[in-house]
């Protein structure tokens, strides 16, 4: 899987504009992954009410979705239960997936990450196609993007632990660390 650096685009991931994103301060500066975990409405699996909520496109029924009514959020990236992915927002784009955020002491996260929905509960385990999905795009990054080591892939329970707790304990982030040291030390022999 290869990264089209000078669009921003992953070309085996299906394209979706979102309008909710913008330039980053510095295109060359992308240093973090975010991985995060979405269900619409909460426990919900399929369907594309993930797809319009990020393309703003959201009727907000079934009416616990109402809260989402003027949210204008997005990421870079989802991954469904399947394992399909839809584009967003370029990789040299500013998405807004982390909100009021810090990391090592630097705050806005947006302006330095990359945002990676998974389809996905906090308690409810995602699917060994999500998991290869994740790790082949997590691989490319990092080869696109030299900055993003091991040690930059997060949660989004880490870059804003006082409000968010996902992926949340159902990702296995001790199998995914070490399937992704594997795949770093297979490449780099």
């Amino acid at each position: 899987m290869n990264i089209n650096r000078a669009a921003g685009m992953l070309p085996e991931a299906e394209y979706q504009h979102s309008p909710n994103c913008n330039h980053r301060p510095d295109p060359e500066g992308i240093d973090l992954v975010v991985i995060h975990g979405i269900s619409l409405p909460a426990g919900q699996f399929g369907g594309d009410t993930i797809h319009r909520l990020f393309l703003n496109q959201l009727d907000c029924r079934p009416p616990e979705l109402e809260s989402l009514k003027d949210l204008r959020v997005s990421a870079h990236l989802l991954i469904d239960r399947h394992g399909e992915m839809t584009q967003f927002v370029g990789f040299n784009q500013r998405a807004w997936h982390a909100g009021q955020s810090a990391w090592q002491g630097r705050g806005d996260c947006n302006d330095f990450s990359v945002g990676i929905e998974l389809e996905g509960l906090d308690c409810v385990a995602y699917t060994p196609r999500q998991y290869d999905q994740l790790l082949r795009v997590v691989i490319a990054l990092m080869q696109c993007y030299p900055a993003i080591t091991l040690d930059r892939v997060v949660g989004h329970s880490d870059i804003a632990p006082e409000r968010k707790s996902d992926p949340g304990p159902a990702f296995n982030w001790q199998a995914f660390r070490r399937r992704l040291m594997a795949a770093r030390a297979s490449l780099q022999c």
